[in-house]
């Protein structure tokens, strides 16, 4: 976080919504801390999904730059991943003059790569990626950051897929070769330590 004086949203969009390292919350400015490492799990996780979403010839599309609005009036979540749905954008009020996503049934899919940030992807982002209606949430910390709490003792590389059934998360944590399991992508064909690793064979 970035100790200063606490933004509003519309204040935060003027100041910082061309900018790709910075993200707020609760009226306070964060750094999203952004690694070589970081840029490659997330181009690998891209470009994956890309594949799919051209196979399978769907209405959805990874935007490069992006802002996700949740209920919070001074928060502006800025996804490493997210997929919109194209026949939804229609409904969003902010859309046709800024990159700005406020309603869940847009988002089909977010992903956040795990920076030292990590207690906003684990805890904050979860609650209201839930309460937006957002279907599936990946918490990629491939570097094992987070708390143990979240991905246990020893601390390790791991995949967290979050999974909304009804109003709430249902989590799975995948590891090393464990096959993932993606509802919204179901024909993926990836293991953890591919996504962990940004690396199609292992």
């Amino acid at each position: 976080m970035i100790q200063q004086q606490s933004l509003t949203f519309d204040e935060f969009l003027v100041r910082y919504g061309d900018d790709d390292r910075y993200e707020l919350i609760d009226g306070e400015l964060f750094n999203l801390e952004p690694t070589g490492p970081h840029e490659e799990v997330i181009a690998f996780i891209g470009q994956q999904i890309n594949v799919e979403i051209v196979r399978q010839d769907l209405s959805y599309f990874i935007p490069h730059r992006c802002l996700i609005k949740p209920l919070g009036p001074n928060t502006g979540f800025r996804p490493d991943i997210v997929v919109l749905d194209r026949t939804e954008l229609g409904k969003e009020p902010l859309w046709s003059r800024e990159p700005i996503v406020t309603l869940g049934t847009t988002v089909k899919f977010v992903a956040e790569v795990v920076s030292s940030n990590w207690q906003n992807d684990y805890a904050r982002k979860v609650e209201d990626y839930a309460l937006l209606g957002i279907a599936e949430y990946w918490i990629v910390d491939y570097a094992g950051l987070g708390g143990e709490d979240f991905i246990g003792r020893p601390k390790q590389p791991t995949l967290t897929i979050c999974t909304l059934v009804d109003d709430r998360y249902q989590k799975r944590i995948f590891r090393g070769n464990e096959s993932i399991v993606s509802t919204v992508f179901p024909a993926l064909t990836l293991t953890a330590s591919q996504v962990l690793t940004a690396k199609r064979s292992v």
